[in-house]
Formats: structure tokens, sequence, C-alpha cells
């Protein structure tokens, strides 16, 4: 079977130089088979490197080196399988070789000294502490779709059903050729609804009729309900007896909730513009979500709860172990995810990684907030609002979007900005959940180049803002902010206030500049202060300021 032609397994490319030679480091090659047998288990492709996927062209692989590096990892390592070694060529002529790792389904997976990692995203991190016990718990939630029903054959299974799925497979631009070219059986055990002939957790629910699912301990139940303005429950539709499969339920949702179709109508010059409540695609990616994140070794419906102000998904089940609420938006961990791999290739969401960059995309052109996540080790609850920040800033983000070519990033780093009206790099780093400038300022190279946003202050201080150039060519009503306010003239401002009001604290002076940043006001005093412009008196928050002499 020749791997490299397979695109969706989880996989690690490593040079043969990594098991071969004065470099070959076993012990660390130990570390990511114990992260993937903690995880979904996947391969170690060893003879190929990563940047390109291909061989050396003459590289051959001798059989004993395959058994050494087959016995050394099974010493280094604790409770992790390794299967199926076998040498492969590539159509160039060069060799590489394969091994696979079992996921560890009871037990979790170590190395010979007792270190536990697991991989999140891309990387191989260490498991300690807290985190252990979380792993434990998550243990069969990581593995339950590969489960298989000894006793439920494919042959028990509805043709129609099964021919449907074929079809849709099939017909998705997102599978490659050599998939769909592939006999019945070897495309649903590719995708995992089979494993020998039997049906897999995954297959059930792919597959199955409603008697079917019914064998799930804990199948996917829904629970849509929606609340008045004094968040009185005044409808409520139920999904728990199994008749769907994952897209039949999740497009009888969206057919079924009419109170997420409603919208806003905005003036628009001589026409009207409808801005809905909760846009269609972040509705669709965080019902996705909800559906492909959920643990299905616990007890729990997903509800979907509207009120008038906003829209709540929880589903049982916390994050997957590495991400968090504060990370979410970049880090990449799937829980179950040979269900994600069939949802993407199906086309019911977006590619790995980039949902919750649509969200924030789709918010920000909206001029709504972006999510709020609450999460523990039971659920987690996510929450949109359907009020737009402020109607103007529609305005703002249209024109941009009619006048420059923009993408994903720069979009939402626009509506952070057009939202704030000015923003520091530390508040723009923590919204966009960034650890460092260097990433902050890849998001915004291009807006800065194109002059389209303009900086502030320097290093730490630097505030970022829409370039005034294109706020005043715009045809527009908005109206004007102390936020945009240049520091030169927040700074002769600050002196006429405290000619009339000297000895005053900065809660005061803010009190008397409304709309201004409170943030943007405490660092220019500071500035004055350090530049002997202003003196002060007192301690903490009895301080005073006054123009120095």
């Amino acid at each position: 079977m020749n791997l490299l032609k397979f695109e969706n397994a989880t996989t690690e490319y490593k040079s043969l130089k990594k098991v071969d030679g004065k470099s070959a480091d076993l012990k660390d090659l130990a570390k990511t088979c114990v992260c993937m047998a903690n995880a979904q288990g996947g391969y170690l492709i060893i003879g190929v490197e990563d940047k390109t996927k291909v061989p050396p062209s003459k590289q051959k692989i001798d059989d004993e080196l395959v058994n050494t590096v087959i016995k050394k990892l099974r010493s280094f390592t604790d409770s992790v399988g390794l299967i199926n070694p076998e040498i492969d060529t590539h159509e160039n002529g060069g060799e590489y070789f394969s091994i696979q790792i079992h996921p560890s389904l009871k037990t979790i997976a170590t190395t010979s000294d007792g270190k536990v990692f697991i991989r999140v995203g891309d990387e191989c991190v260490a498991v300690k502490g807290e985190e252990l016990t979380r792993l434990a718990h998550e243990k069969g939630a990581f593995q339950w779709e590969l489960v298989k029903f000894k006793k439920i054959r494919i042959s028990d299974v509805p043709s129609e059903n099964i021919d449907k799925f074929i079809l849709e497979i099939r017909d998705s631009d997102r599978v490659s050729e050599f998939i769909k070219n592939q006999e019945v059986s070897e495309i649903l055990e590719y995708y995992h609804l089979t494993d020998d002939g039997f049906l897999t957790n995954l297959g059930i629910l792919w597959l199955g009729d409603f008697k079917l699912r019914s064998k799930l301990n804990y199948p996917i139940t829904v629970q849509y309900i929606v609340y008045d303005e004094n968040e009185v429950k005044i409808r409520k539709v139920e999904w728990n007896i199994n008749q769907y499969n994952p897209k039949e339920l999740l497009l009888e949702i969206e057919k079924e909730a009419i109170e997420l179709n409603y919208s806003f109508e905005l003036p628009n010059g001589l026409f009207r513009k409808q801005v809905r409540h909760y846009n269609k695609a972040v509705i669709r990616e965080l019902l996705v979500n909800a559906f492909v994140h959920k643990s299905y070794t616990i007890s729990g419906d997903i509800f979907i709860s509207v009120y008038k102000d906003r829209l709540e998904i929880k589903n049982p089940g916390g994050l997957p172990l590495g991400v968090t609420k504060n990370n979410i938006l970049h880090q990449v961990q799937r829980r179950n995810p040979k269900l994600i791999d069939t949802f993407k290739v199906l086309k019911l969401m977006e590619s790995e990684g980039s949902g919750y960059d649509l969200i924030y995309e789709k918010l920000s052109l909206d001029g709504k907030l972006f999510p709020e996540i609450e999460s523990n080790i039971n659920y987690v609850k996510v929450t949109i609002y359907s009020n737009i920040v402020d109607n103007e800033i529609l305005q703002v983000l249209d024109y941009l979007g009619q006048h420059y070519e923009l993408n994903q990033k720069e979009i939402i780093a626009l509506g952070i900005i057009v939202r704030e009206k000015k923003i520091s790099g530390f508040d723009f780093s923590h919204l966009l959940q960034l650890g460092d400038d260097d990433r902050l300022r890849n998001w915004l190279r291009n807006l800065i180049k194109k002059e389209i946003v303009i900086t502030e202050g320097k290093t730490k201080g630097q505030m970022y803002m829409i370039n005034p150039k294109i706020l005043s060519s715009m045809e527009h009503d908005l109206k004007p902010s102390l936020k945009t306010i240049p520091e030169y003239t927040l700074k002769a401002l600050i002196i006429e206030d405290l000619k009339a009001h000297p000895k005053s604290k900065i809660s005061e002076i803010h009190s008397r500049m409304d709309d201004l940043d409170l943030k943007y006001l405490r660092r220019v005093v500071y500035k004055m202060y350090n530049e002997k412009i202003l003196s002060r008196e007192g301690i903490r928050s009895n301080m005073v300021y006054f123009i120095a002499k």
C-alpha cells in the first residue's frame, strides 16, 4: 500500500537520518510514537523529507534496518502498538518504509522512562499533572469512532444508505480520484465506517437506520429551544430518535430553526441592506463543531438556545486536550478525526483549522462581537450575539471591501480596528490570540503597506487605526471620535483641561473627554509626566496631575 497517495491519514514524515547514521535519535522518535498512540494513532513514514514528501530517488531500505528500528522503538516505549512495518517504493524509484502506530485504546502510552506525550495540532507536547487526569478521561472519547460492533456487519445496513454515502463521496471535489476509484468496501474502510466487514461506531452513525443508531450509547441528540425577551421558553424542538445521519440532521436543524433566519434592515443610501441576526455560515460552522467535537462517551444533548439578543450552542465534553478558549483561533486538535474527515469531504465544514477563522471573518464583516467561549471538562458553550456593535462599522467595512482586495486575516484585523477606532498592539494580540509581536505584524503588514492602517507610537505602546485619508474620502456620516485623535492634539486637550481643572485624577480627566479610550489617555498622561510637561502628587488612586511650572 503506497501511503504517500493517501491524503487523510495522520502521518509523521521523518528523514532516514533520524533512524540511521550519526544523527539518529530513536529516543526522540519514540516520543513521536507515544504522541500518536495517545491521540488517534497514525503512520510514521521514514525515509521521506517532510518538506518534499518524496524519498531520494536512489535511496534503498534494508530489511534489517526496519527490524532494528521496530525493536528499539518498542524498547523505548510502553503501551504503544507498532504494527505492519512495510517497505515501499515511490514512483521516482526511491524506497521508504512505514510503521503503523495503533491508538492506545484503554491505557496511556508512555516512553520507557515514564514520560507522557500527546499530539496537539502538529506538535508533540508533554502531559503533566492535572492534564494526565484529563487525558485519562479523554481516552475513550479519542478512540470512540474506531470501535467496531462485532455483531453488526455491513450487510445489516440498508443498501440505499450505503449507495447514498458512496455517491456523495464520488461526487465530492475534495476526494482524490485514487479514492473515488476504489471498491465500495475499500472506500467504507478508508473512511473507517467499517473494519473487517463490521460496522464501527462511526459507520453506524453515518450508515445505520434509527434501529442501528439506537445501539450507540450516546448518539447525536439535539434540543432546539427558543426564549422570549423575558427568557421564558416559547418553543422547543427535539431530535432524539436517531432517524438522521449527521448530514441529514444538520440540514434538518437548519430548516427547522427559523428564528436563526431573522435579519435587521439597515439604510444603505437609496436602498435597504439586510444583515442577518446570525450569519448562515457562522451557524453552520458552530453546529458542525458541536457535532464533530462532541464527546460520544458521555451522556448529554447538544443544546441550541435562542434568546432575544444571543445564540448559545452547548455540547457535551470539554475542549480537546491542548485547546483552550484563549488559543482556539490557532490551535488544532481533533477529538473525532475520522468524523471530521467525512464532514470535510462532504463539504459540510471548512478545511481543518479554518473554522474559527471563518467565524471571526463573518462576524467582523457583520459588525458583530467575536464569540464567547465557556468550557470545562463536561461541556463547551459558545455564545454569539445578534446585535451589530455599531451600524457605521458596516459602512467602513463595505467601502474597504469594495476598494481593496482583502484576505481573511485582513478582514478580521480591520473588523477589530474599525470597531475599536484605535487599538494598542497588546490589546490587538490578545483579541487575535497571538503570542508575540512578529505574528501580529504578519496580520497587519499588508494593511500598513497599502496605507489602509496607520500606526502611532513605538514598541509596546504602538497604536493602530484606520488611515484618516481613507475615512475622509468616504461618503459617510461617521461621528468624529476622540479614540482616533492624534497624540499631539490630545496633549493640547489635556493641558487645556488641567488649566480649567488643576490637580485632577486621570479618571476625572477621562470623565470630561467623552468616548476617549482610558488606556490611551493614561499612556499619554504618563508620557507627559516623563517629559516634565505635567507634575503630580499623591499616591495610587489619589494621585492628581497638574501643569508643571
